[in-house]
């Protein structure tokens, strides 16, 4: 499980890291990675590394999501 979470961590500070790269400043964005504790569907392999889906249906859990609590003035996060 600790190497999923690693590499859950690793991939979203490099999605932060591209949006910092283009423009977006740093402190303006936060990441954080969930390993298999957020899938989006039952293609798990924890803690045998055996799963019988896709490697599409795994692809779908290797995703970064952003919220967007603020938009030109106008704080979403009440």
């Amino acid at each position: 499980m600790a190497y999923n979470e690693r590499l859950s961590e690793n991939r979203a500070q490099s999605t932060k890291q591209y949006l910092i790269d283009n423009g977006i400043s740093a402190n303006r964005l936060t990441a954080k990675g969930y390993g298999e504790s957020q899938l989006v569907n039952d293609c798990g392999c924890e803690p045998t590394n055996v799963s019988s889906c896709s490697e599409e249906e795994h692809q779908k859990n290797r995703r970064s999501e952003f919220i967007i609590t603020s938009f030109k003035g106008k704080n979403y996060e009440e």
